[in-house]
């Protein structure tokens, strides 16, 4: 098993959307960044913990937890011209971008914020608060998870 953090926009798709949605289960779409796309198809197993992460708000920090439902599989948003996600290079036959599906599993009891998640000793190697990582799927080792959910 392993473990990622994924963030979101709270405007675009939050963790309440998530638990609201039918079997609390969503395609995780719309990721354009090749590295976070070849994690998704090379390393995200079903079953595989998820950080549900809210970014670009007044408190960005980890909100939840989910897990992946479904291993990585076409977005089908990347074929769709209206759609905001469109890629003209990727096609049915040759689809250049992947998503997976993400089931709720609960809200944590408050946001940790990225603020203090930058505060605690032995979380530098966390990709989230490396200087310049805009990933929206980057990988969490077990230890890191574990210490993220004990400042809960």
């Amino acid at each position: 098993m392993r473990y990622w953090l994924m963030k979101s926009e709270p405007t675009e798709f939050s963790i309440d959307d998530l638990e609201q949605r039918p079997n609390q289960t969503e395609p995780w779409d719309g990721v354009r960044n090749y590295q976070a796309r070849n994690m998704m198809r090379d390393d995200m197993k079903a079953g595989d913990g998820v950080l549900f992460y809210h970014s670009n708000c007044t408190v960005p920090g980890v909100v939840g937890i989910a897990e992946i439902a479904r291993e990585a599989y076409p977005d089908a948003t990347a074929f769709d011209p209206e759609h905001v996600h469109y890629d003209a290079k990727s096609t049915p036959e040759k689809p250049v971008w992947l998503m997976v599906d993400v089931r709720f599993v609960r809200k944590l009891q408050r946001t940790i914020s990225l603020a203090e998640l930058r505060d605690q000793p032995g979380l530098e190697g966390l990709p989230l608060i490396r200087r310049a990582n805009r990933l929206s799927v980057m990988p969490v080792t077990e230890a890191q998870w574990a210490f993220i959910l004990s400042l809960e």
